[in-house]
């Protein structure tokens, strides 16, 4: 008994030695697949609406991401506000019109508008012109020897089909035309469809968009019926689908009408940091982006695994540093955790992060970026698909990034780290698709973690929080925790040897 209790007691001296040593350890246990579940649940629930950039879901994570932060003692990471809000706009349709020598058209029975890339305006014009295509490149030009300036222009829709002058052009799409409209100075263009009357209504509220100010004006873009193509060119429409009328002006009287109201909302990024030590003026973010889809008339979009297991690893880990500063164990470098919105609409939150730092991005010595790491890829059909993560541009900008990330997972995670995404082939182009890629472009060296989860639930209602695998998740969010540990102790930040692909 006593040998048994010599070897039980030397047993806890060699573990609380060890933990003495590395308390990194101690620190990542806090992070737990029960407490990832729980606050899955509510960033995915129905109460948040889908966390739609610039909706009263989106603000209601942000606020509840804010008081986590303020909970764990974290400072705001914007100059005294853990918010840093940013402008967003989106165009509301208050009224379209078309009319041909007199008879009104009406909205989605014999025409529509791009609402987001159409400007207030009424046009009467007394001619129209007809340009085959609409296409104008370096390789075919339906506008040579026209004069559209100021003018309305009409166009086929979809893509040239057949042989002869029209036969090989595979780039006949709406916004192709719209190009060669606005190219070739016309202000207006109705592009003829077959698909009317649509069964589906026009949305009144346009695409949100980051900026109000544009360096050109483009023209007002509509899709209209054959009805209304008949009415402008007369029997010559169902000839010219054919290819066989070239360009030409045809007289009719149309009017064209268009009024929308513009909104100027505001969405966020939320920053929590934790001061460091010794080396405090250099920076390790921690990022993930918090809004998704949002919800289409009453169907909404949770968003669980993207990003909803970004945004609550995120918290976890900010959790856990905290506590470890809270027992004089706090990093050296300064941690900032920062959870974005606009991700969904064209990495917004991060692209305005990085133009308006608030931190000095040459002493920001990496960004860890999380993007879904709470479901198991099922097109992955190689290793253990249990316990892997995809690592994503460890490759990219330092040499000293794979190193780290290998030795820290090989020491405490011993996850398969699959490379797959980092192939430049890749057609998925997933480096590009995620906030990182803002911080890489400024020349912040990045890893991004993914769990390749593109099917069957991506961007779809079924993204659901009792989907995810809460281990794998909380495992994941350990590594993540485990490399930000090693880069905001190291005598040195990380080099940048290397240039952005």
């Amino acid at each position: 008994m006593k040998k048994f209790l010599l070897i039980f007691l030397t047993c806890i001296t060699v573990v609380a030695g060890a933990q003495k040593k590395d308390p990194a350890t101690k620190y990542a246990n806090l992070i737990t697949a029960d407490d990832m579940k729980q606050r899955l649940y509510f960033v995915a629930s129905k109460e948040m609406e889908g966390r739609e950039t610039a909706t009263p879901g989106q603000k209601r994570a942000a606020a509840y991401i804010e008081d986590q932060f303020r909970s764990f003692g974290l400072l705001p990471g914007n100059h005294g506000q853990y918010q840093l809000h940013f402008d967003v706009f989106e165009d509301s349709l208050v009224n379209a019109g078309i009319e041909v020598n007199g008879k009104a058209y009406e909205l989605d029975k014999d025409f529509s508008i791009n609402v987001g890339q159409s400007n207030n305006a009424t046009y009467k014009f007394s001619e129209v012109v007809f340009v085959g295509n609409g296409i104008s490149d370096s390789t075919h030009d339906d506008y040579k020897g026209l004069n559209v300036r100021g003018k309305v222009v009409l166009a086929l829709g979809g893509q040239p089909q057949g042989g002869g002058r029209q036969g090989g052009f595979r780039f006949g799409n709406f916004f192709a035309k719209a190009d060669a409209a606005q190219k070739n100075g016309a202000v207006a263009l109705l592009v003829i469809a077959t698909n009317f009357p649509h069964t589906m209504k026009t949305n009144p509220k346009g695409n949100m968009y980051l900026n109000a100010y544009h360096p050109v004006i483009r023209p007002n873009q509509y899709s209209v019926s054959e009805e209304i193509a008949r009415a402008i060119m007369g029997p010559d429409y169902d000839v010219a689908k054919a290819g066989k009328i070239e360009p030409k002006t045809y007289k009719a009287n149309v009017m064209l009408n268009f009024e929308k109201a513009s909104l100027n909302l505001q969405s966020s990024d939320v920053l929590g940091v934790l001061e460091g030590t010794d080396l405090k003026d250099e920076y390790v973010f921690v990022t993930a982006h918090y809004d998704h889809l949002g919800k289409r008339d009453t169907v909404i979009y949770y968003g669980a695994d993207d990003d909803g297991s970004g945004t609550v690893s995120i918290i976890e880990i900010a959790k856990a540093f905290a506590k470890a500063k809270e027992e004089g164990k706090g990093p050296r470098r300064t941690m900032v955790f920062m959870t974005v919105s606009g991700e969904e609409k064209g990495l917004w939150g991060s692209e305005y992060y990085t133009n308006h730092p608030v931190f000095p991005l040459d002493k920001t010595t990496v960004d860890l970026n999380i993007d879904m790491i709470g479901r198991i890829d099922p097109s992955r059909k190689i290793g253990d698909s249990t316990n892997y993560v995809y690592v994503v541009g460890d490759d990219k900008l330092s040499t000293d990034l794979r190193k780290i990330s290998e030795s820290v997972n090989k020491k405490y995670t011993k996850l398969e780290l699959d490379y797959k995404f980092n192939d430049p082939k890749d057609p998925n182009r997933i480096y590009y698709r995620s906030d990182h890629f803002n911080f890489a472009s400024k020349g912040v060296p990045i890893i991004f973690y993914f769990d390749g989860m593109l099917s069957p639930d991506y961007h779809r209602p079924t993204d659901t929080p009792d989907k995810i695998n809460y281990k794998l998740l909380a495992k994941r969010a350990q590594l993540v925790f485990y490399t930000a540990w090693d880069m905001a102790n190291r005598n040195e930040m990380l080099k940048r040897d290397l240039k952005l692909d």
